[in-house]
């Protein structure tokens, strides 16, 4: 689902004391015809024990994995089905037989007349087990994955994030449009500093927006806005106060439209690197407009 995110831990990665890692590595697993292996699933389970994870790491093992979710009423795949076995492991480790048990019948029946109402109960199971880890997690690294199942949800979210910032919000969109600034940018507190860095294909509607917040607001609510180099923004990223990074997986444009998405907030170490990467593109970017 969406884009990959820098940073977010994977289940094969080797984990530091917080449970996070440096790389994103998928685990290779038997290869599968593109339904759900029992077998397969109990090999997972029995490297995920003998792994030890930690509270901290399985929540964010859980966090990782359900903002992964593929398409699941589309036909099965491999990655479909790597991604089930992963899941099964870990809602097993999570504690609940029930689930587990409802997760299994799930995932085996993907494949029948009722394989979108499987979907919803496989990612309702996921965010059960999700919400049960993270209270096992200290009160500073609870809250680092937000999901959205509606397109409301999401707009919420951004809103959530943006809503704490106190200097400044640095919006990363390589497919920026003007709901960029009219759904979202707008979500920021009022004296709040905006930066936008938008790809080289930026939407003409953009600079429209661009404009019209500028005679709407002045220098009420500070708006910059630049384009970078094609090829040199990827992720769409908010950056809060040079401090918090969090991943989208998708357009800021596209948000409105999604039906389920996870919002992720991005390790420590991950957010510092975010953050000295994207100042320099900034740097190096073109204002849409003079500044």
């Amino acid at each position: 689902m969406g884009r990959s995110r820098p940073g977010i831990p994977s289940i094969n990665d080797r984990k530091d004391r917080a449970g996070t890692t440096a790389g994103h590595r998928r685990m290779m697993l038997p290869k599968g015809d593109g339904t759900p292996a029992t077998g397969a699933a109990s090999y997972l389970a029995d490297q995920l024990r003998i792994m030890a994870l930690t509270p901290e790491a399985l929540y964010y093992q859980l966090g990782s994995l359900v903002a992964e979710t593929p398409e699941l009423s589309g036909p099965p795949t491999v990655e479909t089905s790597r991604w089930i076995e992963r899941a099964i492991a870990l809602v097993e480790m999570a504690g609940g037989l029930a689930d587990t048990l409802q997760l299994r019948v799930a995932t085996e029946n993907l494949d029948g007349v009722l394989r979108a109402r499987n979907a919803q109960i496989i990612r309702a199971i996921l965010q059960r087990a999700l919400a049960k880890a993270e209270l096992e997690v200290p009160p500073e690294k609870q809250g680092a994955f937000i999901v959205a199942n509606t397109a409301f949800d999401a707009f919420s979210a951004v809103r959530r994030v943006l809503g704490t910032a106190q200097a400044e919000v640095f919006l990363i969109d390589p497919d920026a449009d003007a709901k960029a600034l009219t759904d979202f940018a707008v979500l920021a507190p009022d004296r709040v500093v905006v930066r936008l860095l938008a790809g080289g294909d930026h939407r003409k509607s953009l600079e429209l927006a661009t404009r019209r917040w500028m005679q709407q607001f002045g220098g009420n609510r500070p708006l910059f806005v630049r384009v970078a180099p094609a090829g040199t923004v990827h992720d769409p990223l908010i950056l809060v106060d040079g401090a918090t990074a969090w991943a989208l997986g998708q357009s800021l444009s596209k948000l409105a439209r999604l039906t389920n998405t996870t919002i992720v907030r991005m390790p420590t170490e991950t957010t510092a690197a975010l953050v000295s990467a994207y100042a320099a593109r900034w740097e190096a970017a073109a204002p849409l407009l003079e500044e």
